[in-house]
């Protein structure tokens, strides 16, 4: 068996990684550290939660440990796509390299620029940085990419899922061509083969697991129900008390879990749900700041929060070894997300247990998640819940006579206003009187005509008619006096 004294790291790696508690490497660590060491370009593949970090961090650090770095050029480069990610990679650099003088940098959101700026300037041997970050800072003219020996990316398939492809390949144009690239990713999209095509000179490719496969170590279970109304309200409902029921029926067995959600607004809406039935869960996505973020994901570890309610931006490359289980409160809209959120448990050789819910709207997601990864997975029986799935409706919480009006109310539609509607019923009987009172009077048969006529109702901006008073029919409902003399004949003085 294969040691990592065997891989001619350098001696202060090796003390690193011996306090650490390490002896043997993993499968990918095994196959890709070696190439590595001899200067190749890399290809490693590799399902989430084998080790890929170490892979290329500790070949890293041993290349670099002769050499300086100047100001503003960093001598390596480690891209990952998020921030969480990237934080996970320092936090194994300062675990590997803290017998060695080497410096290092984190370029990430959520972060001053002064402070980053200032890292930057003293030079530093390793900049970890998401690609975002990364090109703001080129674009300030802070920072050289001239003197990167080696360029690491990490998570490619996700850099994909999250847009970074076009920035993945700019920074691939700013570096040496004479870089040397070691390239990780736990899926091969098209694209990201193409990338790889054109970027990396012949490379070492590592694949330690067939692509897109889950651990042997995971126990994976499928609820399915069907919501009791079609409303996405009652079914969200339904599934928040059907996720309470299948973390009760695990018992003490889920020591701690993460709890997948698909949006980030249904991510706040499940933790809020959970703290109010008494649970201790905290949310955790990309809109939060990333103080907050950073001290949720602290407290997940050390074991203060039980329950880590999550968007995707947790299910690649967090190293969190002890999570017993993984919840799919949704069924992931990719089904390469579905491989990488499971991942989150069974690592390192432990056992894990992943359950996910699905409704009869996930039929397709389902089908392309089982084709992805060649395995059926096992349908389980939905727990009992002491009330109806979902509660009672709305209708059914409001008492019968309510109801039978609410009912009532939504069948009857109001009808549109019209100008002699009800509500004009008084100005209408004022107007016919107004017409019998004028043609009793004695009026002259050349004005008769204009009497009989009817005066339009005003009409307001959107054509309703408009109440301007008692309506007038024709001249009113009296005629003047100077309109029934005679000017017939002339004054004669």
């Amino acid at each position: 068996m294969t040691k990592f004294s065997d891989l001619n790291l350098d001696p202060k790696v090796l003390k690193a990684i011996s306090e650490a508690g390490y002896d043997t490497p993993t499968p990918i660590q095994a196959e890709a550290i070696p190439p590595a060491l001899e200067g190749r370009d890399v290809l490693g593949i590799a399902q989430t939660g084998t080790g890929k970090t170490a892979s290329f961090t500790l070949p890293m650090i041993t290349m670099l440990r002769k050499g300086r770095a100047r100001a503003r050029m960093p001598r390596s480069l480690v891209l990952a796509p998020t921030r969480e990610l990237a934080a996970q990679v320092a936090e194994n650099f300062d675990i590997y390299a803290k017998h060695t003088k080497l410096t290092k940098a984190l370029l990430i959101g959520g972060v001053s620029f002064k402070e980053q700026d200032l890292l930057i300037d003293k030079g530093v041997d390793v900049l970890i940085a998401t690609p975002g970050r990364l090109l703001d800072h080129f674009e300030r003219g802070k920072l050289i990419l001239t003197d990167v020996k080696v360029m690491v990316v990490d998570e490619a398939d996700r850099m994909l899922d999250m847009g970074f492809i076009p920035d993945i390949e700019k920074i691939f144009q700013l570096t040496p061509f004479t870089r040397q690239t070691l390239f990780f990713s736990a899926t091969m999209a098209p694209e990201i083969e193409r990338i790889t095509n054109t970027f990396l000179s012949n490379p070492a490719r590592v694949e330690v697991a067939r692509q897109s496969t889950t651990s042997e170590t995971i126990t994976q279970g499928l609820v399915q129900f069907k919501p009791s109304r079609r409303d996405r309200a009652t079914a969200f409902k339904e599934k928040r008390e059907m996720l309470r029921a299948l973390i009760e029926r695990e018992g003490d067995g889920c020591r701690n879990a993460i709890i997948f959600c698909n949006r980030k607004m249904d991510v706040d809406v499940v933790a809020k749900s959970l703290i109010k039935h008494g649970y201790d869960a905290a949310p955790i996505h990309g809109d939060l700041e990333q103080s907050q973020r950073t001290k949720t994901l602290d407290q997940f570890r050390d074991g203060t929060l039980k329950f880590l309610v999550a968007s995707d931006v947790a299910a690649r490359g967090l190293d969190i070894p002890n999570v017993s289980h993984v919840f799919n409160f949704d069924v992931p809209s990719h089904a390469e997300d579905y491989v990488h959120r499971i991942g989150r448990t069974g690592r390192a050789g432990r056992k894990g247990t992943t359950l996910m819910l699905a409704v009869p709207a996930d039929d397709k997601l389902l089908a392309a998640i089982e084709d992805l990864v060649k395995l059926e997975i096992p349908r389980i029986e939905a727990p009992g819940i002491s009330a109806p799935q979902g509660g009672r409706s709305k209708d059914e919480e409001r008492p019968e006579p309510e109801k039978r009006e609410r009912r009532s109310r939504r069948r009857t539609k109001p009808e549109p206003a019209k100008a002699n509607a009800p509500a004009q019923a008084p100005v209408a009987a004022q107007a016919e009187t107004a017409v019998a009172e004028a043609e009793e009077a004695p009026i002259p048969d050349a004005v008769l005509p204009a009497a009989r006529k009817t005066e339009t109702p005003q009409r307001g901006r959107k054509g309703r008619a408009r109440d301007t008073g008692p309506k007038q029919v024709g001249l009113g409902d009296h005629v003047p006096d100077f309109l029934l003399r005679s000017f017939s004949e002339r004054s004669t003085t």
